[in-house]
């Protein structure tokens, strides 16, 4: 028999932390890993929407950190040394910032602000780029309401965020569409 999905344990607005402690479900922890989890199901999207399989494989690997990531974030701090939860790693940044150089490599320079948009996947990893923003922007919070967060996570997700929208451009490179310069009304 499978397992069942519903547990009914948060029926009352309450949820664990791994380790066991509880805490409402508006908590900014919770928050802040419920948006990575949206940001995992964003990049989920964009892979979906590209035939380049070099960036499908490295989104999977995104996907697989960003789960690190949750795990780090979904964890009670005063319990997490006594757990095996997986770790980021500096080269998991240096990876990005190889992959955000080689993809610049190939791209037109930026001469203007660029909209988003032109093409479904374009447009879906700009998507994806703003909920990074906005999971960094909840690490930050966290951070400064005294809660821990692992420094290098937010330094992932600032990076990621920068190879979205590389990324975004590149995906439109490779599919030929034009960028949308963004022309300020004067």
């Amino acid at each position: 028999m499978a397992m069942k999905i519903y547990t009914k344990t948060g029926d009352l607005g309450k949820t664990s932390l791994i380790g066991g402690t509880k805490v409402p479900k508006s908590h900014i922890r919770i928050d802040t890993y419920g948006t990575v989890d949206e940001l995992n199901s964003y990049i989920g999207l964009v892979s979906d929407h590209l035939s380049d399989a070099h960036a499908k494989v490295l989104l999977k690997e995104i996907q697989d950190r960003l789960f690190t990531v949750g795990s780090s974030l979904a964890c009670d701090p005063d319990k997490e040394p006594l757990m095996k939860i997986p770790d980021l790693k500096e080269t998991d940044i240096n990876l990005l910032e190889k992959e955000i150089d080689a993809m610049n490599d190939v791209l037109p320079e930026m001469k203007s602000f660029v909209l988003p948009g032109g093409h479904t996947a374009v447009s879906t990893a700009h998507v994806a780029r703003c909920v990074c923003r906005r999971a960094e922007r909840c690490c930050v919070n966290m951070q400064e309401q005294e809660m821990f967060v692992d420094p290098l996570v937010i330094k992932y997700l600032n990076r990621l965020s920068d190879y979205l929208f590389v990324l975004s451009r590149y995906i439109g490179y490779l599919m030929q569409v034009s960028e949308i310069p963004w022309k300020p009304r004067v």
